[in-house]
Formats: structure tokens, C-alpha cells, sequence
């Protein structure tokens, strides 16, 4: 007969599961894992990172071609920061490139020297030569026309990049130099020095913007690893490869089919079908929730009908079963007449009813989730302090709390995703599913066990005017339960990878599982 420790688990139990071992979860990674792939999968770029990167570029380009920076920026981003192509289309023929990126050595047009005043072609008034400008073209247009047209390309988006000389015909390239030389306006110029930072990292194979809201950082990845999981500045996790949120185990096909679904109109028509009928005359759809079966359509049509025949009401009455039940109906049915469609709407229902169980639970473990990170900030800045007054103990001596919170929030989204996972399983393979929801099962009875001592027992402490001779009990079944549910979820997340393998449910068969 097996005991359960004062953790709540079986000798048994944590014997299997240590025999099972596993591969580890999320965020918590074994030393072998984490030497493999996190931390050295990708590096979080703030902007400053990604704006001494282009710089690199620009500088390299400035001083191989030997331009000015500003020419050099004109160049790359017209060819999609490809310092490769530049330079193998630069000595193979300076002169083409330039003319296809607006990069004039000498004016195409010259004004008369000693000249006094000159016409702007824009406002056809004339100014005096210094209140004039030109790109290298040679074209001169006045201060206040040239503010209007490079101010109304920025805000126009990225085709302020590729901005020509306002010349018709002119292919002269308008670039940073004068924007920062003629642009008073702060938020202007800095709109401007955005898209051109955007263009060099949406042309990056290996850097992606975070999908995070309202975070201006990026993260470069490199190019090959086996894990897709990564960290941003702003503590955000997500997948690198679809940019969802961190997912694993599940494939990212599953989630991107997930989160269509849930937003996805398909799922209206769906509820439509199964819960309501159309009105025979107008076909519009009706819902019955209540009430007898004499249904009368809203306004203009007020067609009165009855609900399960749908044959108009005026020919029903007490002879065909009153306002509760419909004879016709049933006799009906009884011929097959209605079988198709009841079938069909049984049909939505029941996928309707498999969906929902799934998204309610996905959710539930999601909101914990956010729950979970609210309360392990509050650990962390204000119990962790109460505690080791308290109870006198140090920072190192309270890891165990904000560990176990950690264990909480990583559980948490992986069995969130795991409900996603669940709903695509296929239904001609019993075994298959049987053994994900024993598993599943498993984890998810840790994890609240786990979560229930982080949050409902830890307060008696928090209450403690003195230190309590029992702290240390409490850190032993804390500890436990964060190790054991980790090891459940362990075994969750293996499994999964390994698409519910054979193997796994004959091994569970043969210890006398399901």
C-alpha cells in the first residue's frame, strides 16, 4: 500500500516519475537543453542595437564606395539593405546604379550666375537664390515647398524613402540630409528615422520585430536552431517562427488554426445552424430559447409559424398536439422527412459542444496564467520582504517561492496550449486520445495542488507576527510539489512532441493504465 507524502503525492508516483524523467518545460530547461538552445538561440535588440547594426552597414558601404553616409543610406535601403548586391552592382557599373537610385554626381540643371531672384516651380514665386534649395539634381524650389512635399511624403509611409526631386521626370534621390537639414518638426524627423529603421529589419531574414503591444524592441535569431522559443526586452515570450505566443509543445499549424478558429466568423454560422431555424417565408434565422412551439417572425414579415414543422400556425391547433407538441412533426419525422437536417444541426451541435469545452478551459488556464504573473510580481516587491522579516529568513533561503510561481506560470501555458492540442486530436484513434488526457489529467491535478499551496498556505506566514516553527514544512512540500509538478508536465510535454507515440500508451498499458 502506498503512503502519500506531505506533498501530496505517492512513493509510487514520484517513483515513476522520476524513472520517466522527460524533456523539460518552457522555460524551465535542463543545463544540457539550456547549453543548446536558450539564451543562444536569439539576442533581444533594443533600438539603439538595431540602429548601431544599420550604422554598420551604412559605414561599410560609405567606405568601400567611398560616398557619404547619407548617399550610402539612399543606396542600401532602394536595394533592401543587401550590402552584397551594392557592392557586386556598384564596381560593375557605378554609373547605372546611380541613375536608378537618384544619385547624381553633377546637376542636370543650372541657374544663370549672379542671377537675383529665381522662380519656385511649386508656388511660381520668386525668392532670393539662399532662400532656395536643391537635391543634386540642381532643381531649386523654396524653403516652405520643399517643408510641405518632404513633410507630406512622411506622413504618406514608407514611400518617403524612394522620395524623388519634385522636378516631373526628376529621378534625384531626396534623402536623410536634407530631411534633417529642412524638417523643423521633431516627430516628423523621427517618423522618418523610423520607417527607414523598420525597412532595415523587415528585410532581415534573421530579425523580427516583438509582437508585443507598444515594444519598439527586436530580436535576432539565429538562423538553424531547433527551438523557436524566445525572450524579448520587455520580458515578452513568443515564437519565432509564427510570433504567437511561447507554445510549446504544440506545432505551430495547430495554433495558427486555433486562433483562426476563435475569431473566425465560421464559428457564427456554426451556433446559427445549430440553435436556430429559418423563418419559412423570410428565412431569416430565429431562435427559440424558451416558450411554446407558435413562433411569430419580427417585423415586417410577423409570419407566425410553428417551430418544429415550420408549416404556418393556422392550421395547427389542439388535433395536431397544441402549442407544446406538433403531430405533423413527428409523423414526419418518422417517414425520414426531417432526418438530413436534423442530423446536420445535431451534427453542429456537437462540434459546437467539443469547441466549447475546449476554448472555456484554453481560456480558464490562460486568465490563471495572467493571474499567476500578477501574483508572483507581488512576491516578488512586496512578500518576499514580509517574509524575510518575518521570518527571518534571506533572499536565497525564499527562492523556493518565486520558483514555484515561475513553475505556475509556465504549467499554466503549457497546459493552456495543451487544450488546443486536445481539440485538433483525431477521433478515430481512442488510444491515442486516452492517453494524452491521462497525461494531461496528471499534470493538471499537480499543477492545483501546486497552485492552491503557493497561494492559500503561504498566507499564514504572511500574517505571522513572529517566525513559525512550521516555515520550513512548508518550504519541503512547496519544493516537492514544484518538482514533482514539474516532472508531470515533463511527461506531457515529451509526449506531445513525440506526437503521442506508440510507445507511450503500450508502457502505459502495461503499468495498467487506460
Amino acid at each position: 500500500m502506498d503512503f502519500e507524502d506531505e506533498d501530496g503525492y505517492t512513493d509510487a508516483e514520484e517513483e515513476e516519475l522520476d524513472s520517466q524523467g522527460g524533456s523539460d518545460v518552457g522555460g524551465h530547461l535542463s543545463e544540457e537543453d539550456e547549453n543548446k538552445d536558450c539564451g543562444h538561440n536569439h539576442t533581444a535588440l533594443c533600438e539603439a542595437d538595431i540602429r548601431n547594426l544599420q550604422e554598420q552597414v551604412i559605414t561599410e558601404v560609405s567606405s568601400v564606395l567611398n560616398i557619404t553616409k547619407y548617399s550610402a543610406t539612399v543606396l542600401l535601403s532602394q536595394y533592401n539593405w543587401d550590402l552584397n548586391k551594392v557592392k557586386d552592382d556598384w564596381f560593375a557599373d557605378e554609373e547605372k546604379v546611380r541613375n536608378k537610385v537618384g544619385l547624381m554626381e553633377k546637376p542636370v540643371h543650372n541657374y544663370p550666375p549672379g542671377k537675383k531672384e529665381i522662380n519656385c516651380r511649386i508656388c511660381f514665386d520668386d525668392f532670393l537664390p539662399r532662400d532656395m534649395v536643391s537635391a543634386s539634381c540642381g532643381h531649386m524650389f523654396c524653403k516652405l515647398c520643399w517643408k510641405g512635399y518632404i513633410t507630406t511624403s512622411i506622413n504618406d509611409g514608407p514611400g518617403c524613402l524612394t522620395m524623388r526631386c519634385p522636378e516631373i521626370k526628376c529621378v534625384a534621390a531626396v534623402g536623410e540630409d536634407m530631411v534633417n537639414t529642412l524638417i523643423s518638426n521633431e516627430e516628423i524627423k523621427r517618423k522618418y528615422s523610423r520607417l527607414l529603421l523598420c525597412s532595415y529589419v523587415e528585410v532581415k531574414r534573421n530579425v523580427k520585430w516583438c509582437p508585443a503591444p507598444d515594444c519598439d524592441s527586436a530580436v535576432e535569431f539565429v538562423m538553424g536552431s531547433e527551438m523557436f522559443d524566445v525572450v524579448c526586452n520587455c520580458k515578452y515570450n513568443f515564437c519565432w517562427n509564427c510570433l504567437e505566443e511561447t507554445h510549446r509543445p504544440v506545432e505551430c499549424d495547430t495554433v495558427v488554426k486555433w486562433m483562426l478558429k476563435n475569431s473566425a466568423e465560421s464559428e457564427n454560422v456554426t451556433w446559427i445552424l445549430a440553435n436556430s431555424k429559418p423563418c419559412p417565408k423570410c428565412k431569416r434565422p430565429i431562435q427559440k430559447n424558451a416558450g411554446c412551439m407558435h413562433m411569430t417572425c419580427t417585423p415586417p414579415c410577423k409570419n407566425e409559424f410553428c417551430w418544429l414543422c415550420l408549416g404556418s400556425w393556422a392550421s395547427h391547433g389542439e388535433k395536431t398536439g397544441g402549442f407544446y407538441a406538433c403531430n405533423r412533426y413527428e409523423a414526419a419525422k418518422q417517414k425520414g422527412l426531417y432526418g438530413e437536417e436534423e442530423k446536420r444541426r445535431e451534427m453542429a451541435k456537437s462540434m459546437i459542444e467539443k469547441y466549447t469545452h475546449y476554448y472555456e478551459r484554453w481560456q480558464a488556464n490562460n486568465k490563471s496564467r495572467t493571474k499567476a504573473v500578477a501574483d508572483l510580481h507581488q512576491v516578488e516587491t512586496v512578500q518576499i520582504n514580509i517574509l524575510r522579516d518575518g521570518q527571518g529568513e534571506s533572499d536565497a533561503q525564499l527562492k523556493f517561492i518565486t520558483e514555484a510561481w515561475e513553475q505556475i506560470i509556465e504549467c499554466r501555458r503549457v497546459l493552456k496550449w495543451t487544450y488546443a492540442s486536445g481539440f485538433y486530436l483525431p477521433e478515430d484513434e481512442p488510444e491515442k486520445r486516452q492517453f494524452f488526457e491521462f497525461l494531461q489529467g496528471d499534470a493538471e491535478s499537480g499543477l492545483e495542488r501546486l497552485h492552491e499551496c503557493a497561494e492559500k498556505e503561504l498566507v499564514r506566514f504572511l500574517d505571522a507576527k513572529e517566525p513559525l516553527e512550521d516555515f520550513k514544512e512548508f518550504k519541503i512540500k512547496l519544493s516537492n510539489l514544484t518538482s514533482v509538478t514539474k516532472k508531470y508536465f515533463e511527461n506531457l510535454v515529451r509526449a506531445l512532441e513525440n506526437d503521442l507515440a506508440q510507445e507511450g500508451i503500450t508502457s502505459c498499458k502495461v503499468q495498467g493504465r487506460p
